[in-house]
């Protein structure tokens, strides 16, 4: 390999460590937001008001919106997340179908049936009640995803499911991208 070569090969890896650690920070950064909305909703309720909050009343209780992008920063989804329940609304200008992979073979079959089983199986030993028991139901439109619901995510699955969520829509757009 020439020298040429070898500096265009380390150039690489390091813009590819480089892009990893960018999405790591974006992620962190979405975790430590969500983080300070809950602490902030804590201290609201326990009768702890910051300046800026104690003037206007209490906006209605919203939905966290968690957008899912590229490393390159296109929008593939939106992530909301509400008492328990799930929701991924995939970008209008990107077509996911159902048959691209790793949607099925692993988002669906690795990841939600497992919980689903997992949770049935202590439903099934009295651990949880059955209407706790997580549920999904992937709604599409002609092949195409549309939209996945999500019920009964705990907090700490709900950490688990938007870094899978992530990665496959990710998987997915590389795979529409190099058509």
């Amino acid at each position: 390999m020439s020298e040429e070569e070898e500096v265009i090969k380390k150039l690489a890896e390091f813009k590819a460590k480089l892009e990893d650690r960018i999405k790591k920070a974006e992620e962190e950064l979405e975790n430590l937001k969500a983080i300070r909305e809950a602490l902030d909703t804590i201290l609201i309720e326990k009768g702890f008001k910051r300046a800026k909050l104690v003037a206007p009343p209490p906006p209605e209780k919203k939905e966290n919106v968690i957008p899912v992008k590229t490393v390159e920063g296109k929008h593939l989804a939106d992530i909301y997340f509400e008492d328990g329940n799930l929701r991924v609304v995939p970008s209008e200008d990107v077509s996911f179908y159902l048959t691209t992979p790793p949607f099925r073979s692993f988002l669906i079959e690795r990841v939600l049936e497992k919980m689903r089983l997992k949770d049935q199986e202590a439903s099934m030993r009295g651990d949880i009640p059955p209407e706790k028991i997580l549920n999904y139901d992937i709604r599409s439109e002609n092949g195409v995803l549309k939209e996945i619901v999500i019920e009964n995510v705990t907090q700490e699955r709900f950490h688990e499911l938007k870094s899978t969520i992530r990665w496959t829509l990710e998987k997915m757009y590389e795979k529409l991208s190099l058509k």
